[in-house]
């Protein structure tokens, strides 16, 4: 197909849930799903697909099969022979409504339709723009500034860290294609959902339509204007986080200086949260000459919230102005425009004092805490989602932290947590190791030195002691004061429970 202006396309009609859950159940009917396009594809063409690269796909979809007909029509934007399509789809009423559009003697797609399993294995379908699946290697923002994205790495990361209790009320900040809108709604009573771009609203209805979702409330508006000051049990948002000179493209850049965008977001979400609620954000932030960047994000922090921000990468400005220049296409203009824009960043994070950029998780929990807590660390390393769980339990570890003082950790019992393994680090042949590790093969597969008596200590901890008495009994075992010991090593079981290694036990 040519180069079209996506915004310049009909969209299908959001009015007809008929048709929707017709084309739902033609498209499952047909294998149509996740684990049927891995089948099909193979796994090599498949994770091609996620780098916009179609011609594996294009090779793998020759048989002339149902499927490969719905691979060729909804992923690759290839038009299709009628007839191949009359076999499996509604073809009338799709293209009355909207989802097909006549190409000569073939038929097109209008949208993107991408399967995606859900949590539970649920068969899931992403309606956006044609050829706007995944951000980045395409050059998606050189095509129209109005483009609505669908399923790509940050949307899936920001799914898989969301905590997923029971809520009454969840709002999806920035909706876009509607993914956080379609998990929300699996646990959430009502669902709001908001965007800058009315078109960006049109897909998550037809998203949540075609994943056989309930209906949400959807509005149109900037951050939090369209719902006021109205709260919520959980709110979600991957907003247009890049840090970039204006505003051209609206489904990345939030038109406010540096990172003032997500500064706002945080800072303005505390107040939108009811007692217990989360708030979790996809952000960058700026790396600034003379601040300290975790400094700077304690001061985005909002009064009754306790926090945790996970710096997940760093780019150096050149790396960061190169990634999105890509991203919109830049990379394939005229030498002489590239290199003014180029120049454009630059001069931006000159003016600001921008060293580098770092991006990560922010979530926010309204708690009624005296002395909220607030965690902002580097964590670049692999980890296991979905983390959702993880998030929730790290912050109901630091309401335990928070109610134990020494001599309550003490008396407290502990056990180590499961899939939990010790590594001793040292030269060969030396008879004691330079230093201990203890390393988590779950979540978050953090890695933390201790020492020695650290070490024995979450080794024996399985409940049946309290802390206070495993240490006494380090103490005769090694010769040391028990009394001493005691009062060095709370510091260290206060790490281990914090970071999730040792689990408190009957509380």
């Amino acid at each position: 197909m040519g180069s079209v202006s996506n915004a310049s396309l009909p969209l299908p009609s959001s009015d007809r849930a008929d048709v929707a859950a017709a084309l739902r159940g033609a498209l499952i009917g047909a294998d149509f799903t996740a684990d049927g396009l891995l089948e099909l594809l193979g796994a090599p063409a498949y994770a091609a697909l996620a780098r916009s690269e179609t011609v594996p796909a294009l090779r793998a979809t020759r048989d002339g099969g149902a499927l490969s007909a719905l691979v060729r029509l909804f992923l690759l934007q290839e038009s299709v022979p009628h007839a191949r399509v009359a076999d499996v789809l509604p073809v009338d009423a799709l293209l009355e409504s909207g989802w097909l559009a006549e190409d000569g003697g073939a038929l097109r797609a209008t949208v993107d339709v991408r399967p995606y399993g859900g949590p539970s294995g649920e068969d899931w379908f992403i309606a956006s723009d044609l050829g706007c699946a995944v951000g980045g290697a395409g050059g998606i923002g050189s095509r129209d500034e109005g483009v609505v994205l669908g399923v790509g790495g940050a949307s899936t990361t920001l799914a898989g860290i969301t905590v997923r209790t029971p809520a009454a009320s969840a709002l999806d900040l920035g909706t876009g294609s509607g993914i956080q809108a379609l998990h929300a709604a699996q646990h959430a009573t009502r669902v709001t959902a908001t965007d800058l771009n009315p078109r960006a609203l049109h897909f998550t209805r037809l998203t949540l339509a075609l994943s056989g979702a309930p209906e949400a409330d959807l509005r149109e508006g900037s951050l939090f204007e369209p719902v006021g000051e109205e709260t919520y049990d959980l709110i979600v948002s991957n907003p247009p986080f890049v840090i970039s000179p204006g505003a051209r493209l609206t489904y990345r850049d939030g038109g406010m200086g540096g990172d003032d965008l997500c500064r706002s977001l945080v800072q303005e979400a505390g107040e939108r949260l009811n007692e217990g609620g989360y708030a979790q954000f996809l952000a960058n932030w700026q790396h600034v000459a003379d601040e300290e960047w975790q400094d700077r994000l304690r001061s985005w922090v909002p009064r009754g919230c306790d926090a945790w921000i996970v710096q997940r990468e760093v780019q150096d400005i050149t790396q960061y102005a190169e990634l999105w220049l890509r991203d919109a296409g830049d990379h394939r203009t005229d030498p002489a425009e590239y290199a003014a824009r180029y120049e454009a960043w630059l001069d931006e994070f000159d003016a600001r004092g921008t060293r580098a950029v770092g991006f990560g998780w922010i979530t926010l929990r309204k708690t009624g805490a005296a002395e909220p807590s607030i965690t902002v660390e580097e964590w670049p390393h692999p980890v296991e989602q979905p983390l959702g769980d993880a998030v929730r339990e790290f912050f109901e570890r630091q309401d335990y932290l928070r109610t134990h003082d020494d001599a309550a950790l003490l008396a407290a019992h502990f056990k180590l947590a499961d899939e939990v393994v010790q590594e001793q680090v040292g030269l060969p042949g030396a008879e004691d190791p330079e230093h201990v590790v203890l390393r988590q093969h779950r979540g978050m597969r953090r890695a933390t030195k201790v020492d020695t008596v650290g070490a024995g200590f979450a080794g024996v901890c399985d409940g049946s002691l309290s802390a206070g008495r495993i240490l006494d009994a380090i103490a005769q075992l090694v010769g040391e004061d028990p009394v001493l010991l005691r009062d060095r090593t709370p510091a260290q079981i206060r790490l281990l429970v914090g970071q999730g290694f040792l689990l408190p036990v009957g509380e």
